[in-house]
């Protein structure tokens, strides 16, 4: 059962690397990022309990908090670059 949600979760995953790099916007490859943050988090928590290393799930918690700010800060560069090309077109 845990082999069959692995193997899903690394397709999804994979899923997801295209379209991060397909992305035809900037926001569709960090939510892509984000997807694959939170997918990697969810294979953490599976492959602990497999494992049975309940320790492994503190590392997941880590990495999503990591995955979140991570994905702030990109999305507020972004948009304070845009921000600095608009005003400079005045």
């Amino acid at each position: 059962m845990f082999i069959a949600v692995s193997a899903v979760l690394l397709v999804a995953i994979a899923l997801g690397l295209v379209r991060a790099f397909r992305g035809p916007t900037l926001y569709d490859r960090v939510m892509a990022a984000n997807m694959i943050g939170t997918l990697t988090v969810l294979m953490v928590a599976v492959l602990g309990f497999m494992a049975e290393r309940p320790e492994f799930l503190d590392i997941a918690l880590v990495y999503v908090l990591i995955s979140f700010v991570s994905t702030i800060a990109v999305l507020r560069v972004y948009a304070s670059r845009v921000s600095m090309q608009g005003s400079d077109r005045k």
